[in-house]
């Protein structure tokens, strides 16, 4: 089981700002293909170019593996001004 959230932009376009995911997956990118097979606007929001991740509240690469009770949020890449 693996708790993900959505934030910002990236919540708006899917829609959900949590859920749970009981698919094995082993790393963060196998999650976001997993989860752009919701449809149209999953692909949109989850697209590559326009994303970060977080495990357990720590920035990662999309390579980072994951275990069962890990967290991952979703964002868009952020400016300060």
């Amino acid at each position: 089981m693996i708790n993900v959230l959505f934030f910002a932009q990236t919540r708006e376009l899917v829609d959900c700002s949590s859920l749970v995911v009981d698919d094995e997956v082993d790393d963060v990118e196998q999650l976001r293909v997993a989860l752009m097979q919701r449809g149209k606007r999953w692909q949109l929001a989850l697209s590559n170019g326009r994303l970060l991740a977080a495990v357990n509240q720590e920035i990662c690469a999309f390579s980072h593996p994951l275990k069962s009770g890990d967290e991952v949020a979703f964002f868009p890449p952020v400016t300060g001004g």
